[in-house]
């Protein structure tokens, strides 16, 4: 650890667990968060060789949808694998960025609390710009079906009756395993 005598505990906790290809995504989803997940994915993306895997912790009770997206187009076009390991929580938007990991690759501790919810916002302006931020949460919600029906291999009408439901959906562990969105249990 000697190249990091200059830092804090903290800065040298996250230098040796970015040398080790591990990311720690926690709180709420905001551009401060993935932002830093990002620069991580590309900064090792710099060095193509040999190719890895990336190994994304998750504890987030979710956040900024449009973040997620960012991080998730980042994952998905990464060079290297991102393997995804969800803990504590992971719900709303926190699951989107989960699922999207390599499949094969993603692990669900056993005690983490699991939401899925079909995409929500408010609104309080003039008609016709409700009607244009009504097209985008349509065009948002969307997207977050093909996000699932990519992490899945359901059918977007299988999503929908799946994992699309009028409630919010919470799931165990194994039921994400037998919902194809973990493929194994911490």
């Amino acid at each position: 650890m000697k190249k990091y005598d200059q830092y804090t505990a903290a800065d040298k906790i996250d230098a040796h667990l970015h040398d080790n290809d591990i990311h720690y995504l926690t709180g709420e989803i905001s551009q401060d968060n993935v932002e830093e997940a990002i620069k991580w994915i590309l900064s090792a993306n710099l060095s193509k060789k040999p190719k890895k895997t990336l190994k994304l912790y998750i504890n987030t009770v979710g956040g900024d949808l449009y973040e997620s997206f960012a991080l998730i187009d980042v994952m998905k076009n990464s060079y290297h694998h991102i393997s995804t390991i969800g803990i504590g929580a992971v719900m709303s938007a926190g699951l989107l960025i989960f699922a999207s990991g390599k499949q094969g690759e993603r692990y669900i501790g056993k005690n983490t609390g699991i939401l899925n919810h079909q995409h929500s916002d408010a609104m309080e302006s003039k008609m016709h710009d409700m009607r244009s931020q009504m097209k985008e949460n349509n065009n948002c919600e969307l997207r977050c079906l093909n996000i699932l029906r990519e992490a899945t291999g359901y059918s977007l009408s299988d999503v929908r009756k799946k994992l699309n439901t009028p409630s919010d959906q919470y799931f165990t562990a194994k039921q994400m395993i037998d919902l194809k969105l973990a493929d194994h249990i911490l």
